[in-house]
């Protein structure tokens, strides 16, 4: 079915969070920063498909992804936070992020994510400037065989040459990340389900060129911000 105009974003310039902050979020590295697709990273490009089959579920795919879009944040691991805007997951829409950094469980690190394309049975996400991966991400649900089966489909490269050893060194748990929050949905509908994962190199090239995207990563401006709160509570700024 061909999808309407009203399921895609409105082109954007820079992003702004529209939404009450948590006191213990951290909201940096997001509004005034632009949106980066796979053609503007630095590191390797990479497919990566993580399914999983709810079997002997009557839930449809309509259904799975409305439940995936209410609780989106409660199906991640712990010591990763999502705060979405108040209107929910839909075109246009723009979540703020506090990721743990792999191998801890304390969200240090703070980026956000737009949301490009929203239907009945998927929504995508699209990273900004700073971000770990450059690309965007699809959530879906679909029927095989007379079951319903959810996924998560990412486009991306690492973002800039920090990143990229990061992902050469400790890949394997940002796929650790999205096999637990498919296993956490498939619990949700009662099913123990087995995540089927499938990752694809479509280029080993480095593109030299994005390495510069080093001065807006999100992880080396979360910390410094973080080793600054000290200095913006004694002279009466948030913490």
């Amino acid at each position: 079915m061909p999808s309407e105009p009203s399921n895609w974003a409105n082109p954007v310039n820079r992003l702004k969070f529209q939404g009450q902050v948590p006191p213990e979020a951290i909201k940096v590295n997001v509004d005034g920063l632009e949106l980066t697709g796979p053609l503007h990273g630095f590191g390797q490009l990479w497919e990566k498909k993580f399914s999983v089959r709810l079997s002997g579920v009557s839930a449809t795919p309509a259904e799975v992804i409305r439940t995936w879009k209410e609780n989106f944040p409660r199906f991640w691991p712990k010591g990763n936070n999502f705060y979405a805007p108040v209107s929910g997951l839909t075109a246009g829409d723009v979540a703020l992020l506090n990721l743990a950094i792999p191998g801890t469980r304390y969200p240090l690190l703070s980026t956000g994510v737009m949301v490009i394309y929203a239907d009945d049975e998927s929504f995508t996400f699209m990273t900004p400037q700073g971000h770990m991966f450059s690309g965007w991400i699809t959530f879906s649900a679909f029927e095989d065989n007379g079951c319903t089966v959810a996924q998560a489909e990412a486009l991306v490269r690492a973002t800039d040459p920090i990143y990229e050893i990061g992902m050469r060194v400790a890949g394997s748990k940002e796929d650790e990340f999205w096999q637990q929050t498919l296993t956490a949905l498939a619990a949700h509908f009662g099913v123990a389900g087995q995540v089927q994962t499938r990752i694809t190199l479509l280029d080993p090239r480095l593109q030299w060129s994005e390495a510069y995207n080093v001065w807006r990563n999100a992880g080396v401006r979360s910390v410094l911000y973080r080793l600054g709160s000290p200095f913006r509570r004694l002279f009466g700024g948030k913490g």
